[in-house]
């Protein structure tokens, strides 16, 4: 594993590279020996970097497997990177934020998706899909829903992916980037309301 890029190491401390220590690093590479990783360290705050296709299965191994037991998860975050200046990571990234009661520990799982459609509408695009992780943690349900809701990343296997924020016919994802910031008219169809009808 390394890091992921020059960038991660200049915004460490001063003089310093990223830590790549922890620990949990070497066990997911011991256990899926096969599998292709990187890692990042930000502020002792430790991310390891899979595949879309092995997130579930690096997820399972990190709440189930007592050497790491990260039985709760914190967050489900989407983020949109267009316009990033580094072209070595995917459009939109799937972050979970995971915890170890146990030991006080933070932990953080990242999976990059590029589109295979354009991202001004809400059309299905096959390549943003990720496995559901609500058989690991029920907890993932609204948070995956708000994924998909804002930025259009869906869920296999998920129990209710309904849009969760927005109604079911919004004609966008608005956390995307290329969403104009005052939308696209959607708030001119509704009636004003003055302060007599209040």
């Amino acid at each position: 594993m390394g890091a992921e890029t020059p960038s991660n190491a200049a915004s460490n401390a001063p003089g310093k590279g990223p830590n790549l220590d922890h620990p949990v690093f070497a066990l997911v590479k011991g256990h899926f020996a096969s599998k292709r990783f990187s890692a990042t360290e930000f502020r002792g705050q430790s991310t390891l970097i899979v595949q879309p296709g092995d997130a579930h299965a690096v997820l399972g191994f990190l709440k189930n497997d007592p050497r790491c037991g990260f039985n709760f998860l914190a967050d489900v975050v989407g983020v949109d990177y267009l316009g990033y200046p580094s072209k070595t990571i995917g459009r939109f990234a799937v972050v979970y934020v995971l915890r170890c009661f146990e030991r006080e520990d933070l932990f953080f799982v990242k999976t990059f998706l590029d589109p295979s459609l354009p991202t001004d509408g809400i059309v299905e695009d096959p390549a943003l899909y990720l496995d559901s992780v609500t058989d690991l943690w029920p907890g993932a349900e609204w948070m995956e829903r708000e994924v998909y809701d804002m930025l259009g990343i869906r869920f296999r296997n998920h129990p209710d992916p309904r849009r969760i924020l927005t109604w079911e016919a919004y004609p966008a994802h608005p956390l995307r980037k290329d969403y104009p910031v005052r939308g696209r008219e959607e708030r001119e169809q509704f009636r004003l309301v003055d302060r007599t009808d209040a």
